[in-house]
């Protein structure tokens, strides 16, 4: 059950690529309108399950949707310059690194020789799959150009990220707790990233469903590190990639070569291949 509940992520958060560029607008937009439907379900969360938010959860929970929304608003940014499909695999990748060797090396998460070599394998399928699906057979002056973009804005993208699940996992919070702090601190950060960039318009209010799609994965993502810690929670709510790999290619209509597409076939199976080995290991 431990294992369905990680993998949720990976559908609700693979998808948010794909729903945000049929929405339509900019990075800052999308980034503001996907917040505040997070906040929704946040304040539904808290309605429902009315867990007890002292002052360490406030405080925690806001740092850590400062952090996330440095890191989606960075990464609809690279979407702008590269595309999804080139995005998400490897936005993919360095947020395996961080996240995963934050659970092993700062929370202890690999107690024994067999976790490591497990890890360790697991890692190396993850980040191998990543990169085979952004791989590309040619390239031009103004594509290495949008790539060194796409780099400069993931690497932001990379620290917001690892800081918004590494904060929550250092603090031990309780997963319903969090959700409506995490998501005011993500409005918050949204609206002091956006500041302008013309962030109110229809397109923000369009953007509030990828906010219901991120709260939905959120939850299910904090559950899971309770049960089986963060790097194996993290790594397999990154699946999600598949599903925004092909779901780009195919209905959003980004080309790919015939080699393209054999690489992206081939990495994809080694990222599921990497998600088992985590899977194992509990």
């Amino acid at each position: 059950m431990a294992i369905i509940i990680a993998l949720i992520p990976a559908l609700a958060w693979g998808s948010i690529g794909l729903v945000s560029a049929k929405l339509g607008g900019n990075a800052y937009q999308q980034t503001l309108g996907m917040t505040l439907g997070a906040l929704v379900f946040g304040i539904g969360t808290w309605l429902i399950m009315r867990p007890v938010l002292d002052t360490k959860v406030w405080a925690l929970g806001i740092l850590s949707g400062l952090f996330w929304a440095l890191g989606q608003s960075q990464q609809f940014q690279t979407m702008k310059y590269i595309g999804v499909s080139m995005t998400v695999p490897m936005s993919t990748g360095m947020q395996l690194v961080a996240n995963t060797l934050a659970g092993a090396l700062l929370f202890h998460e690999w107690q024994s020789g067999k976790d490591v070599g497990m890890g360790l394998l697991a890692l190396l399928f993850l980040v191998l799959g990543a990169i085979l699906t952004s791989r590309k057979e040619k390239d031009t002056a103004a594509a290495d150009t949008r790539l060194a973009q796409g780099l400069r804005t993931l690497l932001f993208s990379t620290a917001g990220y690892a800081g918004y699940t590494i904060v929550v996992n250092a603090g031990h919070l309780d997963a319903t707790a969090v959700v409506l702090p995490q998501a005011v601190g993500m409005v918050i950060g949204a609206l002091l990233f956006s500041i302008g960039h013309d962030a109110f318009n229809k397109e923000t209010g369009k953007n509030v469903l990828t906010g219901v799609l991120w709260g939905t994965g959120n939850v299910f993502m904090l559950m899971a590190m309770a049960q089986v810690g963060l790097a194996i929670a993290y790594s397999m709510s990154q699946m999600g990639i598949v599903i925004s790999t092909f779901g780009a290619i195919f209905l959003l209509g980004e080309r790919k070569t015939h080699k393209e597409m054999t690489w992206i076939a081939w990495g994809s199976l080694l990222i599921i291949a990497g998600g088992v080995v985590l899977g194992m290991m509990k």
